[in-house]
């Protein structure tokens, strides 16, 4: 043992260590270039989101499996690579998208002057609560955004966005990849938007949906899930943040949005509680069912006389967007009044970035 241990410290370090690749690359004409070092592999994929599926990678005489991408559209990417069937995420990048179920690596192609893209604007704060849910049963927490000034202005109050992230996110989702703060800081600084609260609470009030034996699919725990949700949200998390908070407890002051599970969730509890909630943007919902009339069955023309904005988006590419077109005709069909909104791509935070942007600066006017 003595000897081996003397004979691997004599040699170089090279021989020690495999040199160390650069992945992603990301160059200026906005091609990404992705490596792996994976000798013994036999075939190697890589998934990048917006792409439709995965790219093959080609192995080099060195072990090193690479594949070019793009030019890609300026903004944050997630990916993954598939070898031999099995995902990991990129061993050379650090950064990882946070998630409970998918875990995939990210990278950014800069954009100067996108909304999610940092600049000098004034910066506000991200802050992170923790409390246990007598609704759920469990330990949770939510974050809350304050724009600039928050601090400097004690007399002034708020309207509130509460901003719900989709299945498997956890409740930094909107903060951590969807850069919700970023997206407001740049919005509130240009005038674009109001000063407002943003309230991104955890979307499961069933969390026994996130284990592998239990299936999003399953109407029962589905509905739980959604129902649990609305009562920790209005019992709750409402309640803390208007009493930590300079937040207008009024609901032509407050909003509510989210994407994908937290689409439905907005829908499902905002139209059924207009007495909270005045403003309400749903951003490729998936979670409802065809059978619109037993999800909301007192929503009528009536709900034009109290919803100020029913924002409903969707992208042409998303897996939802036929459910969503029918919550649309649905939507008509009774007469409320709303916005119809797709926009290409898939169900991808680059279109839900997107829509924060568009949907945040129509709020509060």
């Amino acid at each position: 043992m003595k000897s081996f241990v003397i004979l691997l410290a004599t040699l170089p370090l090279a021989a020690q260590t495999p040199q160390r690749i650069q992945s992603p690359e990301v160059k200026p004409d906005r091609t990404v270039t992705f490596r792996l070092r994976a000798p013994s592999a036999q075939q190697v994929f890589v998934q990048v989101e917006t792409l439709s599926k995965p790219s093959a990678m080609t192995k080099g005489e060195d072990g090193v499996w690479t594949y070019t991408a793009g030019p890609l559209d300026p903004d944050y990417y997630g990916y993954s690579f598939i070898v031999d069937g099995t995902p990991f995420t990129d061993p050379s990048n650090p950064l990882r998208k946070p998630n409970y179920i998918y875990q995939t690596s990210e990278f950014h192609v800069a954009g100067p002057g996108l909304p999610w893209e940092l600049s000098d604007a004034p910066r506000g704060v991200v802050h992170r609560h923790f409390y246990h849910s007598a609704v759920v049963g469990d330990d949770r927490d939510f974050y809350v955004y304050t724009p600039a000034g928050y601090e400097t202005n004690p007399k002034q109050k708020y309207p509130v966005l509460y901003l719900q992230h989709g299945y498997s996110d956890d409740a930094s989702g909107w903060t951590a990849v969807g850069r919700a703060n970023v997206i407001l800081d740049n919005l509130i600084s240009q005038g674009k938007a109001k000063p407002m609260l943003v309230v991104m609470s955890l979307g499961y009030g069933a969390p026994e949906i996130l284990q592998p034996n239990v299936s999003f699919r399953d109407a029962d725990v589905r509905s739980r899930n959604f129902g649990r949700f609305t009562d920790a949200l209005l019992q709750e998390v409402i309640p803390q943040v208007e009493k930590k908070y300079r937040a207008i407890a009024d609901r032509r002051s407050r909003a509510m949005a989210g994407l994908s599970m937290g689409g439905a969730e907005t829908l499902l509890t905002g139209l059924n509680h207009m007495d909270k909630f005045a403003w309400i943007g749903a951003f490729s919902s998936g979670g409802m069912t065809n059978e619109f009339d037993k999800q909301w069955p007192k929503l009528d023309a009536k709900a034009n006389d109290q919803l100020k904005l029913l924002w409903v988006a969707c992208g042409t590419e998303d897996g939802l967007i036929k459910i969503n077109r029918d919550f649309r005709e649905w939507l008509k069909s009774k007469g409320v009044k709303h916005e119809d909104v797709e926009t290409p791509g898939a169900h991808t935070w680059p279109v839900w970035r997107r829509n924060l942007a568009t949907f945040a600066p129509l709020l509060f006017r």
